[in-house]
């Protein structure tokens, strides 16, 4: 009894023993390569350094309402998945990209009548943009997309990169200048997914859809026949093109342009696609600059 005993005991230790070396192959295989992109937020300095990117993708958005349904955060959550998807769709003879940490809160003044939501005003705004790309310039990632998932964030996204790529900025990588001029461009994903292009309203069909395919867990679903309910057809009160609305609240009942019944995730996993493939396009485009 007691041999049998010991002979289970070491079956049992080699079938541990054996279990623990396959975790620990997974873990090592399931590693991110060091050399290629990483995530700013979750890498050391160290790994940064030893990476050296090449293209910053600064994923932009707001805290803002998007209807009932849909969480404040989803225009930096979206911008985030955009930029993640496309520094991943990146290969070996593409340019070493690094996401940055989302700015989470951009101008969204239209909807400050609705609850939860944040906003600066536009100078704040260029200015935390503009000194957050200019300190990765200073550590030599001289390239910068600003992924944009806000629509009133494109005026100012649009002038903080020109100014970048003008040279308005004193960073430098130690006392040593860049090697080459920095170059700054914006990308809004939802301009860049095609004819879906026309269905864009706020917290509409596209969001929706989005949010349903890289975040279903923070859709609402109970609440999306009230959010197509409530909806406005289109954005603003326009008069001889001439908007005569400032605010959401003033031709929406709850945040809603567009009808979200339209937005599955199919059709998220398609507007991902397309901006994924736009977004790498331009990040090369710029590394080339």
């Amino acid at each position: 009894m007691s041999g049998r005993v010991e002979t289970i005991g070491v079956v049992n230790w080699v079938d541990s023993e054996s279990r623990r070396r396959e975790a620990d192959t997974t873990a090592i295989e399931a590693a991110p390569d060091p050399t290629r992109s990483v995530n700013l937020s979750e890498a050391t300095w160290t790994e940064i350094r030893d990476t050296d990117p090449e293209v910053a993708l600064v994923p932009v958005g707001s805290t803002e309402q998007h209807g009932p349904h849909a969480p404040l955060g989803t225009d930096a959550l979206a911008a985030e998945a955009v930029a993640k998807a496309a520094d991943d769709r990146l290969g070996e003879t593409d340019p070493t990209a690094v996401v940055a940490p989302p700015i989470n809160v951009g101008v969204s003044e239209e909807h400050r009548a609705f609850d939860g939501t944040l906003w600066v005003s536009p100078d704040t705004f260029r200015a935390y943009v503009r000194e957050t790309v200019e300190s990765l310039f200073g550590h030599g990632i001289d390239r910068a997309v600003l992924v944009n998932g806000h629509g009133g964030n494109v005026e100012a996204l649009a002038e903080v990169a020109r100014g970048l790529s003008r040279g308005e900025t004193g960073a430098t990588r130690g006392s040593e200048p860049a090697s080459h001029d920095p170059h700054a461009v914006a990308f809004t994903w939802f301009e860049a997914v095609g004819d879906h292009a026309d269905d864009m309203g706020h917290a509409g069909p596209l969001e929706t859809a989005l949010l349903r395919h890289v975040a279903p867990e923070l859709v609402r679903e109970d609440q999306i026949a009230a959010a197509a309910d409530g909806a406005a057809d289109g954005w603003g009160e326009w008069v001889r093109g001439v908007n005569l609305a400032h605010d959401s609240h003033e031709f929406t009942d709850n945040g809603v342009v567009g009808d979200p019944r339209e937005g599955d995730a199919a059709r998220g996993e398609e507007l991902l696609g397309l901006a994924t493939d736009a977004l790498c396009a331009v990040v090369r485009a710029v590394a080339d600059r």
